[in-house]
C-alpha cells in the first residue's frame, strides 16, 4: 500500500462482502480492522482474497 486511495480501495472490497459491516485500513500500519455485522460470519480466506482482489496486494490474517 502505497497511499491513502489504496486503504479505501481496500476498505470498499473488504465493505462489499455479505457480513461485512465496514472496514478501515490504516496505510502507515498495512493493517485493516474488520467489523462484521452482529451474527454474521464470513470466512478468513474470503477477507484475504477480497484484499488480494483489490489490486496489487498481498494479505494474511494478523497473529
Amino acid at each position: 500500500m502505497h497511499c491513502t486511495s489504496c486503504g479505501l480501495l481496500i476498505d470498499d472490497e473488504l465493505e462489499d462482502l455479505p457480513g461485512v459491516r465496514s472496514a478501515s485500513t490504516d496505510t502507515r500500519t498495512g493493517r485493516s480492522i474488520v467489523r462484521l455485522e452482529e451474527g454474521a460470519h464470513v470466512d478468513s480466506a474470503t477477507l484475504v482474497a477480497a484484499v488480494e482482489g483489490a489490486g496489487d496486494y498481498t494479505a494474511r490474517l494478523a497473529d
